[in-house]
């Protein structure tokens, strides 16, 4: 992905996301308290300032034992994060995703690591109340997966695309809808089934790039996974939430990414992809192949406008191990995450440098 159709700097960027920050041209956001990747994040307003939310991931061991419970928040104007009461589960989890809608935080699924290595999806999402302080357990998911795609749509629809199920990647499009605490099955994803893909919607449009495939067996029957090189849109019905038309994007040149931060930038009418890594691993940073993943710098966006993919300057920091982008004080920044030498970091990484972390 070095090379794409479009090419923009990071001028055109920064003034699409700028235009729609209400913040200073520059910003800084302490680290978490603990560093954490593969945590779920999430931004909404709580008691009208802007407020960063994380949940769960795996912390700097990167051992079983190293997955967590903790959540965290910060608010615009503090000068540290809020440690918030663990989420309600048994054991820690990776992968879970996270979206805001009314105000408050919706968990989604994730998967717990046994001390024999095995692994779970698990089936339980919660609501977070950050007025109240408190979770409450919704729906549970009626096919529980992790690595999923997130997004919302009409401030009540929550989206869930592909991911890992226990043994595989489905092609499973599940919506939850906040107003019923109810769930329903859309049109099927129609690309490889992947977990640890990313994307994001604007409007009734979502755009859906890369990710993980179970790709065949090696000799000793062992399932192979490598990173796809795909990017899908999906167009859901105005009518009906749950009927969804498909499209196949031009393809990337190089290789497909694995946990790249992804978000809808509503302002700038694309999906913005940051990050990442071309080799498929497993929570610890090695790759299934054996060698350690890469972080990348790359930034780029389907540009709905454009009708294209967009490539941008690099951001500053290479980062992978992401489950989200969020909009900040003008800037596009994942939280926590993996950074060179697959270290866990608790920092604030900047897609435009607008935003840095508070030292």
């Amino acid at each position: 992905m070095k090379k794409l159709l479009v090419a923009h700097g990071a001028a055109a960027l920064m003034a699409l996301v700028g235009a729609s920050s209400s913040m200073a041209d520059t910003a800084c956001v302490p680290a978490l308290p603990e560093a954490h990747a593969n945590n779920a994040v999430a931004v909404t307003e709580v008691d009208g300032k802007p407020t960063l939310f994380s949940f769960a991931g795996l912390k700097a061991g990167k051992r079983w034992a190293d997955t967590s419970k903790s959540a965290f928040m910060f608010r615009e104007g503090d000068t540290s994060w809020r440690v918030l009461p663990d989420v309600p589960v048994d054991v820690g989890r990776l992968a879970a995703t996270a979206e805001a809608v009314g105000g408050k935080v919706y968990l989604f699924g994730g998967y717990s690591v046994a001390k024999d290595g095995s692994e779970v999806s698990e089936p339980e999402n919660f609501v977070f109340d950050p007025v109240a302080g408190s979770y409450t357990r919704i729906a549970d998911m009626p096919l529980p997966v992790d690595d999923t795609v997130s997004f919302v749509y009409k401030a009540r629809y929550i989206y869930l695309v592909s991911g890992w199920h226990n043994e595989g990647n489905v092609r499973d499009v599940q919506v939850y809808d906040v107003a019923t605490d109810s769930w329903s099955k859309a049109s099927d994803y129609p690309g490889s089934p992947v977990f640890g893909h990313a994307g994001g919607i604007v409007g009734n449009r979502f755009v859906i790039a890369d990710g993980v495939a179970v790709v065949g067996e090696s000799e000793d029957g062992r399932r192979q996974f490598d990173t796809v090189n795909e990017g899908w849109m999906g167009i859901i019905d105005e009518n009906d939430p749950t009927t969804i038309t498909y499209r196949r994007l031009p393809q990337l040149p190089g290789r497909g990414h694995y946990r790249m931060g992804g978000e809808g930038d509503v302002e700038g009418n694309r999906v913005l992809f940051v990050g990442g890594t071309p080799n498929a691993y497993n929570y610890n940073g090695i790759g299934y192949n054996g060698e350690p993943s890469k972080p990348q710098k790359h930034v780029f966006a389907w540009d709905f406008t454009k009708d294209n993919w967009v490539a941008y300057d690099d951001k500053p920091v290479a980062s992978m191990d992401h489950r989200g982008l969020v909009s900040w004080a003008g800037d596009w920044i994942t939280i926590g995450g993996l950074i060179a030498g697959q270290q866990v970091t608790g920092d604030v990484l900047s897609t435009l440098g607008q935003v840095t972390t508070c030292r």
